[in-house]
């Protein structure tokens, strides 16, 4: 059972809520030039490569998860998230329907609770903080107490960015004693939360008594037909897998294979840096990554060659993540769940109707409502594996966990946070970004007359005996 929050957290909680209701009415009257110049100044100050590099590896060291040399790469998802952010009105009237004679005026939602996760507590913040800032809302960040000193260290930066333009500090406000009933209080006294994390946090974040946006758990799987472009798809598998050691939901996880260019494919994921474990070495694998049914903290988001050493084998160098057969699906193969490290479960299949039914029991035991992906050049097996996967986002022919998110070369907003719809009892399917971070008026005028008549409504059942 969770500990019940102490009065001292209680009062902290409250005190951090209306230090950030103050800096909130201080930005009433800002205009949509002036939110635009804060976002820039905090987007700069957080995302020029000296100071992103710092924060970034500040979080690895702190956490000890992560991928040291790679993760200041994020700092582009700060520059995406700008650019989404610029790109779109965020008060007055955003939205005109003439036809229908509606206008749509969006306006703040208040104080927001920002859950930041132990893996990226130096890119959330800035990405929630532009979104809130944009939007005219402030923000009180709860971090996760594992990387609470990075996140705290990221918010003064933010802070500081503010500080120097004029505009209050307190618009982001950080809890620098975190715990698990603090962010409850929190999530439950701010108007709305933005949950970034695993299944826990976002049960809380649905459980607060508050709107909220949370996530869902990944366990994301990738088909890959006989039309694909092998060196492409190994290529995007090892740069998805390896981005920041494997710690993201939508690293790839499973990869599902069609026979007839399994052997071609999984020679060139070795090619790329996996290494293939034996039979007996899988046998070791198991028991070092779960334990009790859960992943085992210590293999999350770290080396290949560390988890290999935890299972008792040693793999050569410049392997970069390791590849395990499987044929097997359900609770009691743990190998087809989600894996969030530097390991990667491979299915082979024969026919497409057959991996659609792989996909299907995968995500029947973990990871439905998040994500999955094909390499296909057949637009009928793409429209078909959409039609099937029960996720919010299918990428194709791209790396998932550079590409779900936003990416400059797709379409999907911009984000650090992914909706997972009512699969995962989150309220959207979509990606969280600025739209979400507001409320909306709907103003209608009258128009023409659009009723249609009865047997227009009823078609064939018009006028027929009235069961």
């Amino acid at each position: 059972m969770p500990r019940p929050i102490t009065a001292e957290e209680r009062q902290y909680a409250q005190e951090l809520l209306q230090r950030a209701q103050v800096a909130q009415r201080q930005i009433a009257n800002l205009d949509q030039a002036a939110v635009d110049r804060a976002i820039q100044a905090v987007g700069w100050a957080t995302s020029n490569e000296k100071t992103f590099t710092r924060l970034a590896r500040m979080g690895v060291e702190e956490s000890g998860l992560g991928d040291w040399e790679g993760r200041p790469n994020k700092r582009f998802k700060i520059k995406g998230i700008l650019r989404d952010a610029l790109r779109q009105k965020s008060m007055g009237i955003v939205e005109e329907i003439p036809e229908k004679g509606l206008v749509k005026y969006a306006k703040p939602v208040g104080v927001i609770a920002a859950l930041i996760p132990t893996t990226n507590p130096a890119l959330t913040p800035p990405g929630m903080g532009i979104y809130a800032l944009k939007t005219k809302n402030a923000v009180v960040f709860s971090p996760h107490p594992r990387a609470k000193n990075t996140s705290a260290e990221t918010v003064r930066v933010m802070r500081e960015a503010l500080r120097r333009i004029g505009l209050p500090e307190d618009l982001y406000v950080c809890a620098e004693t975190p715990s698990n009933p603090l962010a409850q209080e929190l999530m439950a006294i701010c108007d709305l939360t933005i949950a970034t994390g695993g299944p826990a946090m976002a049960k809380s974040a649905h459980s607060s008594g508050k709107p909220a946006y949370a996530a869902g758990q990944g366990n994301s799987t990738i088909v890959i037909d006989e039309t694909a472009d092998i060196k492409e798809a190994a290529h995007n598998t090892m740069l998805s897998k390896m981005s920041d050691f494997g710690s993201g939901c939508s690293a790839d996880g499973n990869l599902i294979v069609e026979a007839t260019i399994y052997d071609a494919f999984l020679e060139q994921l070795q090619a790329e840096g996996g290494y293939l474990v034996s039979d007996e070495e899988k046998e070791k694998l198991e028991p070092a990554l779960w334990q009790d049914g859960h992943r085992t903290l210590d293999t999350i988001a770290c080396e290949a060659r560390k988890i290999a050493e935890k299972a008792g084998f040693s793999i050569p160098a410049g392997k970069k993540f390791l590849i395990v057969r499987e044929e097997n699906i359900g609770k009691d193969y743990p190998f087809s769940t989600e894996k969030l490290g530097t390991l990667l479960s491979i299915f082979k299949y024969s026919g497409f109707e057959s991996a659609l039914d792989m996909v299907t029991r995968i995500y029947a035991i973990q990871g439905k409502g998040h994500s999955c992906g094909i390499y296909s050049f057949n637009d009928e097996h793409i429209h078909q594996l959409a039609l099937t996967a029960p996720v919010s986002r299918m990428m194709v022919r791209q790396p998932q966990s550079k590409a779900n998110a936003g990416a400059f070369n797709n379409g999907m907003p911009m984000t650090s946070s992914m909706g997972c719809g009512v699969w995962a009892g989150n309220i959207t399917n979509e990606n969280i970004s600025l739209k979400h971070y507001l409320n909306y008026t709907w103003v209608a005028r009258t128009i023409p007359e659009d009723k249609p008549d009865d047997e227009e409504l009823f078609g064939e059942f018009y006028n027929t005996e009235t069961w």
